[in-house]
């Protein structure tokens, strides 16, 4: 159906405008009298030209958080919900966000609740997304969740931001070290190689390897690279099998420094999900399979997993949790009081906000211990490199003298 541009006036004299999908305009006429305003210019909108992989990409937390707190905010003003809607449709950037919305539109102006229209698009909107909504609809509180969906969406950017910033200084050092490595043994070496082949004398041992390195660069750069992006894809596809997630999120827990970053990020997403989930009205065990799922580990989403089975059963959700290694006795401490207490959300968010603090810690410890490493390797490749080739200088220079 084709998209329609409309302006009109509410009965107030409020000049407005927006879009629609009809199927003639005759049918926007009336749909804007049944929102009693009234039209007074109606276009069919042009046809964009959308190039690929530019302007295009999926809506990320940013853009998901930036619509979650404008839309709590419109909703808490006591703007009707299609209106809300109406409104972020024009304001998002990108095309593919408008479209998403323009669809949520269209089902919510067909009689289906804001949660089941979200429900349609699960690549933007996540199961934690939906429940909370649909729990905020059925409770009459969606602007409170709303804005605890968007404080919840923000701390989780922000967690993420952290961990990225911690590993974006040692992968870009690594990357230039490796650049530059590189153009040294197939650019500069050769030079030098063909130097010390017209004295013919022997040269040093560690010069004849890094010549034999330059050679082989040399002569199997591509199949090197291959090799190179054939391991890093292989690595990807094993992750995505449920054997090989198993394995490789197990085996990072127990990377010194980095499993302890990664462990505590997880039981801060752990917790804040869940309390969240809990404080907005979804019940235990939808909550519980919600937070599974976002919780990034392997071993922390079969311990979430066993603690729902657990609950279901009538027990507590303590007992599995205290099981596995990963969560610490404090956690599962605190967990059983709040679930004795009956603030389990309460204790939960306590929880997230002192790992929150600790991924802090573990961020600067991580990048502290990294740089020292990182100065060692290129002190030892590249100065490795640079004697080689000095070695068989002095020694010609000690022949000729």
């Amino acid at each position: 159906m084709p998209t329609y541009i409309w302006k009109g006036r509410t009965a107030s004299g409020t000049v407005q405008s927006g879009e629609l999908t009809a199927q003639s305009q005759a049918e926007v006429f009336a749909t804007l009298r049944t929102r009693k305003i009234i039209p007074t210019a109606v276009k069919t909108k042009p046809k964009e030209i959308n190039l690929p992989f530019i302007g295009q990409g999926k809506v990320g937390t940013r853009d998901l958080a930036l619509f979650t707190r404008q839309f709590a905010t419109m909703i808490n003003a006591g703007l009707p919900l299609m209106q809300c809607l109406d409104i972020q449709v024009q304001q998002v950037e990108k095309p593919g966000f408008k479209k998403i919305l323009r669809d949520v539109m269209d089902e919510v102006e067909g009689g289906a609740t804001l949660a089941e229209a979200l429900r349609k698009h699960k690549k933007t909107f996540s199961p934690l997304y939906v429940n909370m909504v649909e729990a905020g609809e059925t409770g009459g509180a969606l602007d409170v969740i709303l804005v605890r969906l968007a404080t919840y969406l923000e701390k989780a950017m922000k967690l993420m931001r952290k961990i990225r910033g911690a590993m974006i200084y040692p992968i870009m050092i690594v990357g230039v070290a490796v650049i530059a490595v590189a153009v040294i043994l197939i650019v500069v070496i050769p030079v030098f190689a063909g130097l010390f082949s017209e004295f013919g004398a022997e040269l040093p041992l560690p010069t004849q390897i890094v010549i034999g390195m330059s050679n082989i660069l040399k002569r199997y750069f591509l199949l090197i690279v291959g090799g190179a992006f054939a391991i890093f894809f292989g690595i990807r596809y094993f992750y995505t099998t449920p054997g090989g997630k198993a394995t490789l999120d197990r085996l990072i827990l127990r990377i010194p420094i980095l499993g302890d970053l990664v462990k505590k990020s997880s039981i801060a997403r752990f917790s804040r999900t869940l309390s969240t989930l809990l404080s907005s009205g979804v019940p235990i065990l939808d909550a519980l399979e919600t937070t599974a799922k976002t919780a990034g580990n392997h071993v922390i989403e079969v311990a979430i997993l066993a603690a729902r089975k657990s609950i279901s059963e009538g027990e507590t959700i303590s007992a599995p949790l205290a099981k596995e290694k990963v969560f610490p006795p404090m956690v599962v401490q605190m967990i059983s009081i709040g679930e004795a207490t009956g603030g389990l959300d309460d204790m939960l968010a306590k929880i997230a906000d002192f790992y929150d603090d600790e991924v802090d810690t573990a961020v600067e410890n991580l990048t502290a211990a990294l740089e020292p490493i990182i100065m060692l390797f290129l002190g030892t490749v590249i100065g490795g490199i640079v004697i080689s080739m000095y070695l068989p200088i002095f020694k010609i220079a000690t022949l000729i003298h």
